[in-house]
């Protein structure tokens, strides 16, 4: 059946939205749809309803295409610990933790589980719209590359890459990316996109038709820039992104809520459903500073606890939480910040440093198993059901304080090991009315706001974008029939492999 694989000239270049943006709307068409990502290295990552850890971004865009997410459409996925190593997740369960040179050895397994993970897509659905990672012309990865170009030229896909012109030198990204490709690569690449564009799209006509003069390949579409389509970012890479104003009050005061950024932050889009709601302003601390007028901190998840812990004391934040605490100020542990607020943590898994002392602020103990939890837990609290998620080799032993979602709370310091809690409606209201009560705010929230529904207007945004800006017929043509032949090779055509 017909594929696409979407491309970019960079990280962060858009590839997630836009891939989401064209399954919404082929969905719309009545096409039966599925993404597809063959290898995703992110910190943010979903369990799927089957128990399978996934790129939440995959996630994200199977219900852009109204199916059910799979393990298949994500088949390798790749959580870094540290700038050299990072555990291997293959089909939804972690199989090694290696260096980024061991990995190489991994690859050719990897390949053959990846193009039958595409195939049984294929077989199963209409259209697959496939995702590539970082950029394809990464040449020095290019051998053993079975994300982009390695993978279009395996299963055949047509490739549209992706350019972002809010950062600048848009024409020499994707003119370079085509340029620094072999020529059987090139052969693939139909056509551009360019997104993130303010302005008006006449400015950039001159530039388009020179850079399909250079290329033999047109623009299928400009994307406009569209603030608030902060939708399950795949890197930290996306907290640098400008972010929308904090929406106006429904009552009094306004919220603050600073979440730290340590290096190895994971899963902060536990935090979307905080942004969306009025009256709550979110912002990313990386220093104590930051947290000085914060009613609220939250030390979101990690994939390095006892690392990440260790940067909370070197930078001073952990005194200030510590301070806060002692002070009935309110602090929110998930995850990984759930254990770095326990007396101790015993980890002879990830960082293999054996017993290190926690900031103390919860009566619980963690220990880290070998086997990784996967789940999807249910319960209530503050009277209303919650449903989340968790992804945890860190197993938290409480022995005291208020149950809090398999957590606890002590005084003003909550912690929980479900990512995804925030994102029901009614609990997430109860919880801001009691921070709010016990960091003295003036602060009511809006009675009628709907994560899920704000999620999915998101969506049928990008599937607007999609259809309005981009040549719909073109990119039909593409997932039918594939690159059209004869497309010329853009000197210096890459270095043969």
């Amino acid at each position: 059946m017909g594929a696409l694989l979407v491309a970019g000239t960079t990280s962060d270049a858009g590839k997630s939205l836009v891939a989401a943006g064209i399954c919404r709307w082929l969905r719309r068409e009545g096409v039966q749809v599925a993404p597809f990502k063959a290898q995703n290295m992110s910190l943010n990552s979903m369990v799927t309803a089957d128990g399978a850890e996934i790129g939440r971004a995959q996630y994200m865009q199977a219900q852009a295409a109204g199916v059910t997410p799979a393990a298949v459409m994500n088949p390798v996925l790749l959580k870094p610990g540290s700038d050299r190593r990072s555990q291997v997740v293959v089909l939804g369960r972690p199989v090694a933790d290696v260096d980024a040179l061991e990995y190489g050895a991994h690859k050719a397994r990897l390949k053959k589980i990846v193009l039958e993970c595409l195939e049984e897509l294929r077989g199963s659905h209409d259209v697959v719209v496939c995702e590539g990672a970082g950029s394809p012309a990464e040449i020095n990865l290019r051998a053993n590359d079975i994300v982009n170009m390695g993978l279009a030229r395996a299963a055949g896909l047509p490739v549209v890459v992706v350019g972002d012109i809010d950062r600048g030198g848009v024409f020499a990204s994707l003119f370079g990316t085509v340029a620094l490709l072999e020529p059987a690569d090139q052969a693939l690449v139909a056509g551009f996109v360019v997104n993130k564009f303010r302005g008006a799209v006449e400015l950039l006509r001159p530039g388009l038709d020179q850079l399909h003069a250079l290329t033999g390949r047109p623009t299928y579409g400009v994307l406009p820039w569209t603030p608030g389509l902060h939708l399950d970012s795949e890197d930290s890479l996306a907290l640098d992104a400008p972010r929308a104003a904090a929406l106006a009050p429904h009552g009094r005061d306004t919220l603050r809520v600073a979440v730290v950024r340590y290096p190895r932050i994971s899963n902060f889009t536990d935090l979307d459903a905080l942004v969306c709601e009025p009256g709550v302003a979110v912002r990313y601390a990386t220093g104590p500073g930051d947290l000085t007028d914060a009613d609220l901190v939250v030390l979101p998840g990690s994939r390095a606890t006892v690392a990440d812990l260790d940067w909370l004391r070197e930078r001073g934040i952990a005194d200030v939480i510590v301070r806060r605490a002692r002070d009935d100020r309110p602090v929110l542990g998930i995850c990984g910040g759930h254990q770095m607020l326990a007396r101790s943590i015993t980890d002879d898994v990830e960082s293999r440093r054996g017993r290190v002392d926690g900031l103390g602020l919860l009566p619980a103990d963690v220990v880290f198993a070998a086997a990784k939890t996967l789940a999807r837990p249910t319960g209530h609290a503050y009277g209303h059901p919650v449903e989340g998620y968790e992804i945890h080799h860190g197993t938290v032993h409480v022995d005291g304080g208020d149950p809090f979602l398999d957590g606890c709370r002590a005084g003003a310091v909550w912690g929980t090991t479900w990512h995804g809690a925030l994102e029901n409606d009614a609990f997430r209201r109860a919880f801001l009315t009691d921070v709010a009560h016990v960091a003295g705010r003036d602060f009511t929230p809006a009675p009628d706001v709907s994560f899920a529904a704000l999620r999915e207007r998101s969506l049928d945004t990008l599937g607007d974008l999609v259809e309005q800006h981009l040549d719909t017929a073109a990119l039909r043509r593409l997932i039918d029939g594939g690159a059209p032949s004869g497309l010329p090779v853009v000197p210096p055509g890459g270095p043969p492999r």
